[in-house]
């Protein structure tokens, strides 16, 4: 399996630490991280990563501005939601989610299903 560089999402910063610890656990790296939408989009507009992940609720607004702009620059992502599939955007609705409180062995599957296409 290669390494990737992963963009991370998330507004909550303990929650984003450990995510951060996760994704170096399995060999990955944190390119860039975000915790606002106003920065999650300047971060998924101008920075460089592989993969996405993206928390669906940043501090009460929708991710999905940032989706919109990985998905046009042809980045893969996967959702992370505390709701279930009930909180994913209508268009990205086949998009991958994790659902929150996840585990390091969830985050493995996810980023493997991704990168191995």
């Amino acid at each position: 399996m290669t390494s990737a560089s992963i963009l991370l999402v998330e507004d909550e910063a303990l929650i984003r630490m450990m995510v951060a610890e996760m994704v170096e656990e399995l060999g990955h790296r944190v390119a860039a991280e975000a915790g606002t939408l106003e920065a999650a989009i300047a971060t998924a507009r101008d920075s460089a990563f592989d993969v996405a992940l993206l928390d669906v609720n940043l501090g009460g607004l929708a991710v999905t501005p940032v989706a919109r702009i990985v998905h046009e620059r042809g980045l893969p992502f996967i959702f992370a939601s505390g709701y279930g599939g009930g909180g994913i955007p209508e268009e990205f609705r086949e998009r991958p989610v994790l659902q929150k409180p996840f585990m390091t062995d969830a985050l493995k599957r996810q980023l493997d299903a991704i990168l191995d296409r």
